[in-house]
């Protein structure tokens, strides 16, 4: 990319696979690839792309993590520690921006709950109303408005946002308690993925 369209603005990290299984059925081999699609290539891209934006002290960084980047879920284990590493990783980069004063480089992060692509087929909320499965469409337009506003974090949905905090100051079988409720101790129980191509 770098080659055929040379510097860019906006910079969108937005691969992401999933294994679907616990920590100990996860075959080695599908650990290593989540951890090269989901955290490696952010660093590969943030290689090649930032030290323009560095020189011209202009661009946007914008990381596609996951909620699951920001709470641990049963059965995602390898996913949620590739997803908290994208979450630490954009906002690393961002304080070295910072210390850097290259005020001009701006971060999103972006933690969304599910999102209807197929790609956690199976899975559902025991409250839709309060953590419903995100079009896509919506998803993008919220991360677009982000850019715009140069937001550093977006939660979707916003109850995440009360649910982060929750997490931070309650004490952790309370928390288990909270994630039982909602019923996310067992999201992945009905898992099956996006479906094979032929």
């Amino acid at each position: 990319v770098k080659k055929e369209v040379g510097d860019v603005t906006i910079l969108v990290n937005n691969a992401g696979i999933v294994t679907g299984k616990t920590f100990i059925d996860s075959p080695e081999s599908l650990v290593e690839k989540s951890m090269e699609v989901n955290i490696m290539a952010h660093f590969w891209t943030y290689k090649a792309f930032l030290p323009a934006m560095v020189a011209a002290n202009h661009g946007h960084l914008v990381s596609i993590a996951s909620a699951a980047g920001i709470i641990g879920v049963n059965g995602l284990s390898d996913y949620c520690a590739s997803k908290f590493a994208a979450v630490g990783f954009a906002e690393s980069v961002d304080f070295e921006m910072r210390v850097l004063e290259k005020s001009g480089i701006k971060t999103t992060i972006v933690c969304p709950y599910f999102i209807n692509t197929g790609m956690f087929e199976g899975c559902r909320s025991k409250w839709p109303r309060l953590l419903p499965g995100l079009e896509p469409e919506f998803v993008a337009e919220k991360i677009m408005t982000a850019i715009r506003r140069d937001q550093e974090i977006l939660l979707l949905p916003r109850i995440l946002y009360f649910l982060l905090v929750l997490k931070h100051v309650l004490p952790v079988k309370l928390t288990v308690l909270f994630l039982d409720y909602f019923g996310n101790l067992r999201i992945m129980d009905t898992f099956k993925g996006r479906a094979k191509k032929d």
